[in-house]
């Protein structure tokens, strides 16, 4: 099974043709339109299978999938959270869709520590996290290195981490670069799951995303 999470800075009603091209079983997709407020019929027929959350209909997070997959939403309350899609993939295991927003890991690390009795070993957790453990110092105890040691404590381990061998805050490759700047580039986009999940995890490449957005794909190859 692939899944691909991609913020995509907006309009993705003129961009999904492009991420459809990887052709994944399930796309993780920050900053979309609610594809039920959108005429495009291209997009409504790529979002036959989907689930959408957001504040406004311009800019929120879905999950799309292919029509074979069952997607069953999770009934956990985001308790004025933002941003949170918690679904369960065929009854086999649960996903969680991020794209966190401002105070960024604070916010996640908060959700987290609500709903942490529910995640499982075998979960994917996935999207725009927003974070980097650089930026640990500005977020007191809710922080980067936080979330990520809590989470390795439930076998759940960064993807990107696990293939390359980096370390937490030396990652090699960017997953966003701020106003489309190949200068000012940071890793801030990552998957978490068990190790046993995980066959093959790459960050496309930013000369040909970057016509579309100003953060990359992420592309997990599941070992399922």
């Amino acid at each position: 099974m692939k899944i691909v999470s991609w913020n995509c800075n907006g309009k993705f009603r003129e961009k999904y043709r492009e991420i459809a091209k990887l052709r994944a079983d399930i796309y993780v997709i920050e900053e979309c339109e609610n594809p039920d407020q959108q005429d495009d019929p291209g997009y409504r027929a790529f979002a036959e299978n989907a689930l959408w959350i957001g504040e406004k209909p311009s800019k929120g997070l879905g999950i799309f999938a292919d029509e074979s997959i069952r997607l069953s939403p999770k009934s956990w309350p985001n308790y004025c959270l933002r941003n949170f899609l918690p679904v369960n993939i065929n009854g086999k295991f649960d996903l969680l869709g991020v794209w966190a927003c401002r105070p960024y890991i604070e916010e996640y690390c908060v959700y987290q520590a609500i709903h942490k009795e529910k995640y499982t070993p075998n979960m994917v957790i996935i999207g725009d996290f927003n974070s980097n453990k650089i930026w640990d110092r500005g977020h007191g105890p809710r922080n980067h290195s936080a979330v990520v040691r809590e989470l390795n404590d439930m076998g759940l381990i960064s993807a990107y981490h696990y293939v390359t061998g980096e370390e937490q805050g030396e990652e090699l490759q960017n997953t966003f670069y701020m106003y489309r700047h190949k200068d000012r580039g940071f890793h801030i986009d990552y998957c978490f799951t068990n190790r046993h999940n995980i066959r093959a995890f790459q960050v496309l490449s930013s000369d040909v995303w970057l016509k579309y957005s100003d953060h990359m794909p992420i592309v997990l190859d599941m070992a399922h």
